[in-house]
Formats: structure tokens, C-alpha cells, sequence
């Protein structure tokens, strides 16, 4: 009767699956939040797929929680599993907010600045792909996982330096012009540097499940 009931369990390795699926997600949204500051016609297409991919790591992330839920066994502790899933969905969630503020305002050209951000936000989404893969021999992988972590750190500092820029470059480019520019190229900008942050709160709490594990 045991080894029935462990049988219709989910099994550990199934978590991880759902981690890569959910980092899969990421590096897709990324890509496609990347083109979209490509601007123009691009711009309609692009955002939509960042909803599609939202759409996705939600149902990944629903199908995480109901394992917690059903689960005999889980690869490390239930809280840091629901926490990292909430952190890379988090990471999605933002990008959709960012798309939307494009949407909502019917931006169509973008600030080098911008495009930028969004290429260091999709290195950021394929470091965090490989950390998850990395998550199944954690004890193994432990040197390089830190070395991740430390290189997302770093590329969200980069960030911060294009946020700064950026937001000055629209100061002196609207100061005498068209404020409503400057007020919506600002919110584009703090939306893009959230997704950076939620990044490198995924790459904290990966680093957080380690030291707990190792």
C-alpha cells in the first residue's frame, strides 16, 4: 500500500523539471522583452509574447505549489521551493509590467539605454537558466553556482549604471521639450531595472538554498 501511494506522488526529480520549465519561460520573456525596444512595427508582436510567456510560468508556478501540496518527499525545504518559484515568477511578472507600460503609453522608438538594459536582462535570464539546471547536483555544483550568483550581482550593477544614464540622457533631451517624454521614458526605465532586481533576488535565494543544502 506503501509503495502505491509513493507511486501517484510526485517525484523529486519533478520539482526540478518544473524549475528548468519555469527558467525556460524567463529566458523567452527576456528575448522577447529585447525585441520589443528593437521599437516599430516590432513593438505589438514582441510585447505579446511577453504575455504569452507570463501566461506560461504561471501555470509552471501553479503546478509547483499543488506538488508541494501532494508530495511525500521534496528536494530541499518546502519554503525555499515555493520561495524560488515565487522569485522567478516574480522576474516575469515584472517584464509583463514593463510591456504593458509600452502598450498603455504606444511607445515605439527607445533609448540606447533601454536596449541595453533589456540585453544585460536576457544574460541575466540565461545565467539563472543554467543556475537551475545546476540545482539537481547542488552539493557538486556548488563553486560554480556561487560564481552565477556573482555574475548576476555584477551585471545588475551594469544596470544600474544604464538606469542612471539613461534617466539623465532623457533629462537633457526633454528638459526644454516634451515633459510627458521624460515622465514615460522614466517609468519604461524603472520598470526595466525592476526586472534586473527580481533577477537578482532568484540568483539570492538559489545562493540562500546552497548554503542551506551544502
Amino acid at each position: 500500500m506503501l509503495g502505491l501511494f509513493k507511486a501517484v506522488m510526485p517525484k523529486e526529480d519533478a520539482f526540478f523539471d518544473l524549475f528548468s520549465a519555469h527558467a525556460r519561460t524567463l529566458v523567452a520573456g527576456a528575448e522577447a522583452l529585447h525585441d520589443m525596444t528593437a521599437g516599430g512595427d516590432a513593438v505589438e508582436a514582441a510585447s505579446a509574447r511577453v504575455y504569452q510567456y507570463e501566461d506560461e510560468a504561471d501555470e509552471v508556478t501553479r503546478q509547483v505549489m499543488v506538488a508541494v501540496r501532494r508530495s511525500f518527499i521534496t528536494p530541499f525545504d518546502r519554503s525555499d521551493i515555493q520561495s524560488l518559484t515565487t522569485s522567478l515568477d516574480d522576474a516575469i511578472d515584472q517584464m509583463r509590467k514593463t510591456a504593458k507600460v509600452v502598450n498603455l503609453f504606444e511607445v515605439k522608438t527607445f533609448e540606447p539605454q533601454m536596449r541595453e538594459m533589456t540585453r544585460i536582462i536576457v544574460e541575466a535570464a540565461k545565467l539563472t537558466e543554467e543556475a537551475v539546471a545546476l540545482l539537481p547536483k547542488m552539493r557538486l555544483n556548488a563553486q560554480k553556482l556561487s560564481e552565477i550568483a556573482v555574475r548576476i550581482t555584477e551585471i545588475e550593477e551594469q544596470s544600474d549604471v544604464m538606469y542612471d544614464e539613461g534617466r539623465k540622457a532623457l533629462f537633457l533631451a526633454n528638459r526644454q521639450g516634451d515633459p510627458m517624454a521624460f515622465i514615460v521614458g522614466v517609468d519604461i526605465y524603472s520598470h526595466l531595472e525592476k526586472v534586473m532586481d527580481r533577477f537578482e533576488d532568484v540568483a539570492n535565494r538559489i545562493s540562500g538554498i546552497v548554503v542551506e543544502q551544502v
